[in-house]
């Protein structure tokens, strides 16, 4: 794996591994990319890579050998983590597939196979690091079975959350791709199986994710885009989501965290949404640390101050608010209690990068992270969770 190099707010240097490059709309920069909308092309930068790391999905192969050593080896605090990673509904090789669907409907009366989508994607993962971590072909082959599941039936996503629906599931089911496709049991994945799971997303989930919106919003978005560009090795669309995520009018890093003071853009409305985009935010830079680019460095670091913003606001202590700074189409007038002290399981990838890598002082975060620890399930589809297993060095 690279070793990433740190980047500032707008990029302009060039860097070992980091070339960023103003383009023009039609430029070579991003060959191809002129189909997408979503990241404002006329002003792009891009990744300056030539090639997408394998696995490369929230997880590199060395970060998933960390992970099966330190649990062998009955590695605190690996192994407590393990034991409750193990035991969720979702790790088990036993667990009874819900899908495929051939439309999946969020946010319109009746939704049809949101669920069973969200459910399913949840298990494809879990499974997928169960495989890794035990060698265990039943879980090997229950992840294929569900990624196989939806590859042959998905459609249509729609509804009037189809955009979240396509980028949360879809980031999800993206990490569990790559680590099946890098790491799966030989010959348990057909060249032309695996083909038509790329082409599922290209068609199924690409055409909404691209299309970045506002805040949190916009977000899920740009994390799909990020995590299915890397499971379909697609640099163009690796770079959509690249620019986005440094030039977005309303989905940017700067767009979402304030400069200097660490407020998110939904402080405002409340706290599990805030820590819904820190959380989306740390899984785009931790896939782009793999593929050797610094975004959490981006901004002098800024998504440290958006978590230490809010872990001390959720840990009872009191805050400046900004009511000047909020959405692009909305902004609030004071902070938001709602969910004030109910954390998400986003810290621990926060906190290792941070503290541990980088060497940083996080003291708010470092807190929640040891008040979790070991970090439990996401909520719902929405997070990796497990951190403590996941991502400890």
């Amino acid at each position: 794996m690279h070793e990433p190099q740190s980047v500032p707010a707008t990029p302009p240097t060039r860097r070992r591994f980091l070339k960023l490059t103003a383009v023009g709309a039609g430029a070579a920069g991003l060959a191809g990319a002129g189909a997408l909308t979503g990241a404002n092309q006329a002003a792009a930068v891009t990744s300056g890579l030539s090639t997408l790391t394998h696995p490369g999905v929230l997880h590199s192969l060395t970060d998933l050998n960390r992970i099966r050593s330190r649990v062998a080896a009955g590695t605190a605090p690996w192994t407590g983590a393990y034991t409750a990673f193990a035991a969720d509904f979702f790790s088990s090789s036993s667990y009874v597939v819900a899908g495929g669907r051939a439309t999946v409907t969020r946010g319109t009366s009746p939704e049809s196979g949101n669920g069973e989508l969200w459910y399913d994607c949840n298990a494809a993962y879990q499974n997928a690091l169960m495989w890794y971590i035990t060698q265990d072909t039943a879980h090997a082959y229950k992840a294929l079975e569900i990624i196989k599941s939806w590859t042959n039936a998905l459609r249509t996503i729609n509804g009037a959350d189809a955009e979240l629906a396509a980028g949360i599931y879809g980031a999800k089911l993206a990490a569990a791709v790559e680590i099946m496709h890098y790491t799966g049991p030989a010959g348990s994945w057909s060249q032309s199986e695996l083909d038509a799971t790329v082409a599922m997303f290209q068609n199924v989930f690409v055409p909404l994710v691209n299309i970045y919106g506002d805040g949190g919003y916009g977000l899920m978005g740009l994390k799909g885009m990020m995590q299915i560009a890397v499971a379909c090795n697609d640099l163009t669309l690796f770079n959509d989501a690249y620019n986005a995520f440094y030039t977005h009018n309303c989905c940017a890093l700067t767009k979402l965290v304030q400069s200097g003071t660490g407020q998110c853009c939904e402080s405002g409305r409340d706290q599990g949404h805030t820590q819904l985009i820190l959380g989306s935010l740390a899984e785009i830079c931790q896939t782009g640390w793999i593929q050797g680019l610094d975004l959490y460095g981006a901004s002098g670091s800024l998504l440290l101050s958006g978590f230490e913003y809010t872990a001390k606001y959720n840990l009872g202590n009191t805050v400046a608010y900004d009511a000047s700074f909020g959405r692009c189409d909305w902004h609030w007038s004071s902070i938001g209690s709602d969910g004030r002290g109910s954390f998400k399981p986003i810290y621990e990838m926060a906190y290792n990068h941070y503290v541990k890598r980088a060497g940083k002082s996080a003291p708010y975060t470092a807190q929640v992270a040891s008040n979790l620890r070991p970090e439990g399930a996401p909520t719902q589809c929405d997070q990796p969770g497990f951190g403590t297993l996941l991502f400890s060095l």
